[in-house]
């Protein structure tokens, strides 16, 4: 099981991407802005955090960065999910800190891919489970 910190302030996309991540085993804690999200990061650190960069608070843009730049959290893989598309979203969200970049809609099965090889690549394993 994964830990992952999903950080979004639409309802609608929170709970379909908390329920369909938790039917497949993953834990998922929840923040709807930016301060939250650092504070329970740091708190916690999750395993992946899938990062809105649209927040109320702080955006997204600045979440990442302060995660990437605090020791606690410096390794945690972040995917942007945004529904910025433009030429140069994608670089700026890597740029920001991001690991990894999934435009909004959601494709979740495409998303799922993302996770999975975030964690492996960090050798992230749950408990019981093996890395």
């Amino acid at each position: 099981m994964t830990r992952i910190l999903l950080v979004e302030d639409h309802e609608e996309i929170w709970d379909f991407l908390s329920r369909r991540l938790r039917r497949r085993g993953h834990e998922v804690v929840l923040a709807t802005d930016g301060r939250q999200a650092v504070d329970q990061a740091r708190a916690a650190p999750p395993e992946i955090v899938l990062l809105d960069m649209n927040l109320p608070v702080l955006d997204g843009w600045a979440v990442a960065g302060m995660l990437k730049a605090s020791p606690e959290t410096a390794a945690v893989p972040i995917i942007a999910l945004t529904a910025h598309a433009m030429s140069g979203d994608r670089e700026r969200a890597l740029a920001a800190g991001c690991d990894d970049y999934h435009a909004k809609p959601v494709e979740f099965d495409r998303l799922l891919v993302q996770i999975e090889t975030l964690a492996g690549r960090g050798n992230v394993a749950g408990p019981g489970e093996q890395a």
